[in-house]
């Protein structure tokens, strides 16, 4: 499997729209992070980790043109919002793309992109075929399993995903003991890290350093980062085996 990370950033990016802390405005092109969002390919199937407003950019920048399916993991629109942009991706393959979410989500996508699920005629909308997925059951893309981890963000049940000895799971505050048998054997776990304070939605630094120990994974991968979290300097704190993602990052499983 190869892990593309199309970006590595919180809801707002980094750099922040007017802000001039030293990150935001550091030329560090590992400081540059676009909302998050992982491509994978395995098996012959390309699978899309959330589809956020950066999406059509990072496909470009990273020279990709196929989608086999996209997996959601909650409904926000740093999330979501690159939908739209599947179009080409329609056209190419003459079909629809296969989308993996829970009924929250799946509602929340008729609401942001109403004219997808209008039933509309007009040639351009984009073409989706919807499965509804839940945290009790694993699933198949495409002839992969794939284990979905229930987790919290704030309150709100989101998910994360599983896949071989792979885990993806961003946005959480909290994980469940009884998700944590999921994660049992995971060698690679990618997993949010927003910024070095507590916060009531997501992990700190530490939180997540603390997450990934409990898992007990091979390497781990910071993602979600906010802007007040330097690239270098935070690296040069983390464990051997743990680091901090950035936006073009390839990875081989």
């Amino acid at each position: 499997m190869e892990v593309v990370f199309l970006g590595t950033g919180a809801s707002q990016g980094t750099p922040i729209l007017g802000c001039d802390c030293e990150v935001c405005r550091s030329v560090n092109p590992r400081d540059k992070r676009l909302r998050s969002s992982v491509l994978l390919h395995c098996n012959g199937v390309d699978m899309l980790i959330d589809c956020g407003p950066d999406f059509r950019y990072q496909m470009i920048r990273e020279g990709a043109s196929n989608v086999d399916a996209i997996l959601f993991t909650h409904g926000h629109v740093d999330h979501t919002g690159g939908l739209d942009d599947i179009r080409p991706l329609n056209y190419l393959t003459k079909k629809p793309m296969e989308i993996y979410a829970e009924q929250r989500v799946i509602d929340a996508l008729h609401k942001q992109f109403f004219y997808i699920f209008d039933n509309s005629t007009y040639p351009g909308v984009p073409k989706v075929n919807i499965h509804t997925i839940d945290s009790d059951s694993d699933f198949s893309v495409g002839g992969i399993s794939v284990t979905p981890i229930r987790s919290y963000h704030g309150q709100l049940p989101i998910l994360g995903f599983r896949i071989g000895s792979f885990a993806y799971i961003t946005d959480a505050k909290v994980v469940p003991d009884t998700e944590l048998n999921k994660l049992k054997g995971v060698k690679t776990l990618v997993v949010n890290a927003l910024q070095y304070d507590t916060h009531p939605m997501h992990f700190s630094l530490d939180e997540a350093v603390d997450f990934s120990k409990m898992v007990g994974a091979e390497q781990t991968y910071f993602t979600h980062i906010g802007h007040r979290i330097s690239h270098d300097y935070a690296s040069s704190k983390l464990p051997s085996n743990m680091h901090l993602a950035y936006d073009g990052l390839h990875l081989i499983i």
